[in-house]
């Protein structure tokens, strides 16, 4: 399972038909981007400056950067990117947002930060910058809003597969499969403690709502 597309990292020959001995689950988190940032605009549609955090070494992140810059000019908004490798690098980040001072970040998909959630919970709290996430997880930590695969699915696509295997079947004959299942997370406790008012129509569009 991953987040970058399969076949033009090479991992692959093809969706449908994968070829080698590799196949499996592609979250597709490389491609939502575009949709985060809508969200963003959505709930703070004053805003004219969005940041980008990708992580430096990120296959995915130069890609990530070029769709989310297309995204942002049809929105009129102004995309600033930034870049972290370590938790440390993270932690130097935030205090250099106090003075850019983007109205909102996002956090693009990788699974170091995944690994740093509390982070950067704490981080986004302490500064008081509205940031949304791709993964429930930082949501349910005190994070404002997440979209992104429903891992909990992927996962289950995954177990089907591997019983596939298991039976004999071949990962070259098996097609990569792609998320199907999609999740908005909003936390209102922490929209209230950065002094935001969720719209009723977005918040009627999340699939949980944490209170």
């Amino acid at each position: 399972m991953n987040g970058v597309d399969p076949v033009h990292f090479g991992l692959v020959s093809s969706l449908n038909r994968p070829g080698g001995n590799i196949t499996g689950i592609s979250f597709l988190t490389g491609d939502l981007g575009a949709k985060r940032l809508g969200l963003v605009h959505e709930l703070l549609p004053n805003i004219s400056v969005v940041g980008l955090l990708v992580k430096t070494d990120n296959p995915n992140a130069e890609s990530a950067l070029r769709d989310m810059r297309q995204a942002a000019r049809s929105l009129g908004l102004d995309l600033q990117s930034f870049k972290a490798q370590t938790a440390q690098e993270i932690d130097a980040l935030f205090a250099r947002l106090n003075t850019e001072r983007p109205g909102a970040l996002l956090v693009n998909a990788d699974p170091f930060f995944t690994s740093q959630y509390s982070q950067f919970v704490q981080l986004a709290a302490s500064h008081k910058l509205p940031t949304i996430y791709y993964a429930r997880e930082f949501v349910a930590a005190g994070g404002l809003m997440s979209y992104g695969t429903n891992i909990r699915d992927a996962y289950r696509q995954a177990g089907v597969y591997a019983g596939k295997i298991l039976k004999g079947a071949q990962a070259a004959d098996l097609p990569v499969a792609q998320s199907t299942k999609f999740e908005f997370v909003i936390n209102l406790n922490t929209a209230k403690a950065l002094g935001l008012e969720v719209p009723p129509g977005l918040s009627a569009r999340a699939d949980e709502i944490i209170e």
